[in-house]
């Protein structure tokens, strides 16, 4: 297939002027399909004309005519536009009946968004989901994803954000552990084990923010919040971890809080890719927000 050269093409609604004229057979009927006036339509035609430095319509009386040239036009406008309306068409089905996919923090997936799954589904039974629980911060278009929800301060480059909800974290421990006890001091929370995230370095630095020293503390380590949280149900070491996600556990006392931190910087937040968002997505992030 040869290179287009656009410069050479001429003006888009020139032509799509000229094709509704052709098939509409007049300049007032071409101008109500296009929902524009009948002059407009017939500026456009006589422009494309000049464009081209040929005639294509002709009047005879009221009735308009093409000229063999507009024929030849008409007909290849006709069959390029009705490609271009069948692709569009299809590309407009696909994206509705695709599901909704959502990018997200396993441990949030786990803990906060799936106890609530079932009250969205009821609600909207026509959003089909499709969740892609990822610990890192991903490509939205790269992975397919029309929302992500991340965990951090906001400001991502190249997506917009809005904030969903605060993300207090919390020094927790199952009550096995603590022995009775409610409240730690920094001495006796050093001097007790503790339970450390691989993929997040971040609390390290959290950890000194409360006055602890994290190279002088036991860690058993485990490669991602999940585990690190079942461990820290079983009694294995102090964690620290987001209070929203473990709200159940501290109602039942499966786990007790023994310390929150100062941390109104951070939060979770909805991000998408530049440009309008879907009707499927404004409705989850409509519903996300309602639970907050």
């Amino acid at each position: 297939m040869s290179e287009i050269d656009w410069r050479k093409m001429p003006p888009l609604t020139a032509l799509r002027a000229f094709a509704a004229t052709a098939r509409a057979g007049g300049f007032s009927a071409a101008a109500r399909r296009l929902n524009v006036t009948h002059a407009a339509v017939a500026q456009q035609v006589r422009a494309l004309e000049a464009d081209l430095g040929t005639e294509l319509v002709w009047r005879e009386g009221r009735s308009l005519h093409l000229t063999p040239e507009g024929e030849r036009l008409a007909a290849v406008l006709t069959d390029s536009f009705t490609m271009i309306q069948t692709a569009v068409e299809g590309l407009r089905a696909h994206k509705t009946e695709r599901p909704l996919t959502v990018t997200l923090p396993p441990a949030f997936a786990a803990e906060w968004l799936m106890p609530r799954l079932a009250r969205f589904w009821k609600k909207h039974p026509d959003v089909a989901l499709s969740l892609l629980p990822e610990p890192r911060t991903v490509d939205l278009r790269e992975v397919g994803a029309s929302l992500g929800i991340r965990f951090g301060s906001g400001g991502w480059s190249g997506v917009h954000s809005e904030f969903l909800t605060a993300a207090p974290q919390v020094v927790v421990a199952a009550p096995e552990l603590l022995g009775g006890r409610t409240k730690l001091s920094l001495r006796e929370m050093s001097m007790l084990p503790w339970i450390r995230e691989g993929d997040w370095p971040e609390q390290m630095q959290l950890l000194e923010s409360i006055g602890l020293k994290p190279a002088a503390l036991k860690f058993t380590d485990f490669p991602n919040e999940e585990l690190a949280l079942s461990a820290a149900r079983e009694g294995i070491g102090l964690h620290l971890e987001t209070e929203a996600l473990i709200e159940e556990d501290l109602k039942l006392g499966w786990l007790v809080k023994i310390h929150e931190l100062n941390t109104e910087n951070l939060g979770y937040y909805v991000v998408w890719p530049p440009g309008p968002m879907s009707a499927a997505a404004k409705t989850f992030v409509d519903w996300l927000k309602s639970e907050t």
